[in-house]
């Protein structure tokens, strides 16, 4: 019963903020609905991956759950505490050395910390063309100013 927790948690989450967000007020300018968009996306989001979560625990109930074993064996305050000094990390060097090099070590730190040094080509992959694709998204595209 605990592995349906997190799924139907984060489905009831996307029905409240479904609603929420198309009870937005109307926008004066532009398209009255601009606003209600981009929310009502991340709702819908939640709710349809609360859906495939929860049919996923339905679908592997038989399995052994061994969510709890990680923290019986100890490892997860160690990768807490390394995840929480690589957060503060991030946080120091944002407006220090800017978004794109501080977001590649932090990620880079978390992937290595999560998937080992085995894939370390992966882990290296991923942090450098997810950081770049985030920042191309927001400068370029939204013209957001990133540090």
């Amino acid at each position: 019963m605990v592995r349906f927790i997190t799924p139907l948690f984060t489905v009831v989450l996307g029905i409240v903020f479904l609603i929420a967000s198309l009870n937005l007020p109307k926008s004066n300018l532009g398209n009255p609905n601009g606003p209600i968009y981009f929310p009502v996306l991340i709702a819908v989001i939640l709710i349809v991956s609360g859906l495939v979560y929860l049919f996923q625990e339905i679908k592997a109930r038989g399995f052994a759950f061994k969510d709890f074993a990680a923290l019986r064996e100890g490892k997860s305050p160690m990768y807490l505490g390394i995840t929480l000094v690589l957060m503060i990390f991030y946080t120091i060097a944002f407006e220090r050395i800017g978004f794109l090099l501080s977001t590649i070590l932090f990620l880079g730190g978390l992937l290595f910390l999560l998937n080992g040094a085995k894939k370390w080509l992966a882990n290296v992959l991923v942090a450098i063309i997810f950081s770049f694709v985030t920042w191309y998204a927001f400068g370029t595209l939204l013209q957001v100013s990133l540090p």
